[in-house]
Parts: C-alpha cells; sequence; structure tokens
C-alpha cells in the first residue's frame, strides 16, 4: 500500500487561524503588511511578462484586491475563498489562462498534488504563480524560540520551502517551464509580542498538527531578550520575511 504525505498540517488549524485573521483584520490599523506586498508583487510580475489573462482565478491573502486589479484590465476573475477550496484535491475547471495563489500553498500537506491540480486547472499556454513564506523568514523569530526552549527545543514554526526545491517541485508537478525566486521584506519590531500579533492577524500563526507544548515563564523571558538582541537606538530589531514566488507554464 503506498503510504501519503505525513499530516505535517492540521487543516482544522489552517481554517481556524483563517477564521482569527478575519475578525482581527476588523480592528483599526490591523497589520497588512502581507497582503499589501504579496499584491504589489504579483502585479508587477504580470506587467513585467506583458500578461493579458481573459480568465484568471485568484485565491490567498488578499485575493479580492488583487482579483479587482485584474478585472480593471479586463480580465474575468473568478475569487476563491481559501476556505472553500482544498488544495488537495482538483481545483475548478481547467480554462484559466493565470491562476494567482496568494500564500495558500505553504501549509499544505501535499505540496506536489496541490500543484499538480493548480497546473490541471489551467488552459493550454496558461501561466500559474504562487507565493508563500519561504525558508529564509523569521530568522529572529526562530533564534528566540530555540532560546526559549533551551536543549529540547520544540516545533513551533512552520517547515519552508527554499528556492531551489520550488523549481524542482515545478518540474515535478508537470509544468512545461519553470521559474522559482525568492524576495524579501525587512520589517521593524520593537518587541516580540508586536510580531506575534501582526503573525496573528494576518494567519501566520501555526497550524501544525503537533502543539507545541506552552513555554515556561523563564523560556518566555529568554525569547523576549534574544528577540531584542542587538536592538538599535528606538528599541527596535530588523526581522526579514522571504516569500517565495513560483511561476509554472502548462503546455
Amino acid at each position: 500500500m503506498t503510504e501519503g504525505p505525513p499530516t505535517i498540517f492540521s487543516p482544522a488549524r489552517r481554517e481556524a487561524r483563517i477564521v482569527r485573521a478575519r475578525s482581527l483584520q476588523q480592528a483599526p490599523k490591523a497589520a497588512d503588511w502581507l497582503a499589501q506586498s504579496l499584491i504589489e508583487d504579483m502585479l508587477d510580475r504580470i506587467d513585467f511578462m506583458r500578461l493579458e489573462p481573459r480568465r484568471a482565478l485568484a485565491v490567498g491573502i488578499g485575493a479580492e484586491r488583487l482579483g479587482a486589479s485584474l478585472e480593471v484590465q479586463g480580465a474575468r476573475v473568478v475569487v476563491t475563498d481559501p476556505l472553500a477550496l482544498n488544495h488537495e484535491q482538483p481545483w475548478p475547471t481547467g480554462d484559466f489562462d493565470l491562476i494567482a495563489s496568494l500564500g495558500t500553498l505553504a501549509t499544505v500537506n501535499d505540496l506536489p498534488g496541490a500543484l499538480i491540480h493548480l497546473r490541471n486547472a489551467l488552459r493550454p499556454g496558461g501561466i500559474a504563480m504562487a507565493s508563500m513564506i519561504g525558508a529564509g523568514s523569521f530568522p529572529r523569530l526562530r533564534t528566540a524560540m530555540f532560546a526559549a526552549d533551551g536543549e529540547r527545543p520544540a516545533a513551533r514554526l512552520h517547515p519552508t520551502v527554499d528556492a531551489q526545491a520550488g523549481a524542482a517541485l515545478l518540474q515535478r508537478a508537470g509544468f512545461s517551464q519553470q521559474v522559482s525566486d525568492s524576495w524579501t521584506l525587512h520589517l521593524r519590531y520593537g518587541s516580540l509580542d508586536a510580531l506575534v500579533a501582526d503573525l496573528r492577524a494576518q494567519g501566520l500563526n501555526s497550524a501544525l498538527t503537533d502543539t507545541a507544548p506552552p513555554l515556561t515563564r523563564d523560556g518566555l523571558g529568554r525569547a523576549h531578550a534574544v528577540f531584542l538582541d542587538g536592538a538599535d537606538k528606538d528599541g527596535k530589531v530588523i526581522e526579514t520575511v522571504e516569500v517565495l514566488t513560483l511561476t509554472g507554464w502548462r503546455n
């Protein structure tokens, strides 16, 4: 019997964090830097490639805003709620000449399978672009969590994909051409709590199947201290978010 992919992420936890993020987004000045950055980058890529999609599908963080921009350019756009789309099952009808996935593929258990479903939803000659949190993300947060746990680190942050692995995944999924590249966001924070609040507000908190044990008071103190190590004169540090973008063409 062929075994399926390991269950690293919990679909229930993934859905719960989306629901909570939507609620938190109603607060004044809620963090929205990821959606804004993904939308701007996706539109820049579409413009650079001189794409003029007739029928497009947009799903994920900021999909409604991206869809509205594409409609202004003359495309017929289907905006799909990520809660209504099982990424590990076949996607809607395969007649899209552009599919834009914004931050939705980083927490699927069968990423190769999800990319195959995405490719199959394209019409011949269609292009898929998928952006997700990449391997170089949150180095300061990772260091802080290791310091908090000491000699027995728990799994608190998601495993991620780098650009080299992304290209191999696109090829494995059957795309005729593959481009995998990454870019970075640099964010300033004055506390670990502020970063964690921003992650929750954007649905970037843990969706792991295995729940890590709560941090002890001493561990949390170590995490706060390590996170702010080397802070500037304003008491802030730079945290890095790497965004991996996979672009694939279907024959």
